[in-house]
């Protein structure tokens, strides 16, 4: 009988709070010229979304994640802070990184992170942003007052966050390259709104992939289009570099 073979899962490099936010952070191995602020969808946390971060620092780059205020280990409820809490992340990604305090950083998001990269992308000063079936301010306005959503939240602040931060003005203003991955049979966020949001596009580079089937979940996870995702972040953070 075969003899099984043990697997070393890699673990993050370090893990700790900052300003109230839990995240772990995940370097290579060689010095990392960019990293990836990796945003979780309502509900979820950073957890949900290591094994993209292992599949990022596999590319050469940095990765850090982090649990959104209500959610996961962070302190507080989730409210006004979210923009600069993803600008606040980046820079500690940067510092993390170490050779260069203007290192270049992506946002990659999912649903309600999908969201949150597109408003936070110009504070951020992200060279890329990959969103992934990305949520709308309404309908996350929707979910607030329809009680649809599991982590806490300061709901007159998000409510009032929510109607000040559009998506759509956020992709029409934004220089750096995006990448959207929609599922077509996703059924929270329809990839209409994904198709809406690529028409408002401004870089050349950025580009809209309509996945066939699958489900509201089913982009995030798959290898093939992580490694679609990952491409596309290194390039950009290439061309921003140079």
């Amino acid at each position: 009988m075969p003899r099984a073979r043990p697997v070393t899962v890699e673990l993050p490099t370090e893990t700790g709070l900052h300003d109230g936010l839990a995240y772990s952070l995940w370097l290579p191995r060689t010095p990392a010229p960019g990293g990836v602020v990796v945003l979780h969808g309502a509900g979820s946390c950073k957890e949900n979304h290591h094994d993209f971060a292992r599949a990022v620092i596999g590319s050469g780059l940095a990765a850090i994640a982090f649990d959104e205020r209500g959610h996961g280990e962070s302190a507080g409820l989730m409210d006004g802070r979210a923009v600069d809490d993803i600008a606040h992340m980046a820079d500690l990604l940067r510092d993390r990184i170490g050779t260069d305090p203007n290192a270049p950083i992506a946002l990659r998001g999912s649903s309600m992170g999908g969201y949150l990269a597109l408003v936070s992308a110009a504070p951020a000063r992200a060279a890329a942003v990959v969103a992934i079936c990305p949520a709308s301010a309404e309908g996350l306005g929707r979910g607030l007052t329809e009680r649809r959503f599991e982590f806490q939240a300061d709901e007159p602040a998000l409510h009032a966050f929510l109607a000040t931060h559009d998506e759509r003005e956020a992709i029409a203003a934004l220089e750096a390259p995006v990448l959207l991955l929609h599922a077509e049979g996703d059924e929270q966020v329809p990839v209409e709104h994904s198709r809406e949001l690529a028409a408002l596009m401004r870089s050349p580079l950025s580009r809209l992939i309509a996945v066939p089937g699958g489900h509201h979940r089913s982009v995030q996870h798959d290898p093939d289009l992580q490694a679609v995702s990952i491409r596309f972040i290194a390039r950009a953070l290439r061309l921003a570099d140079a």
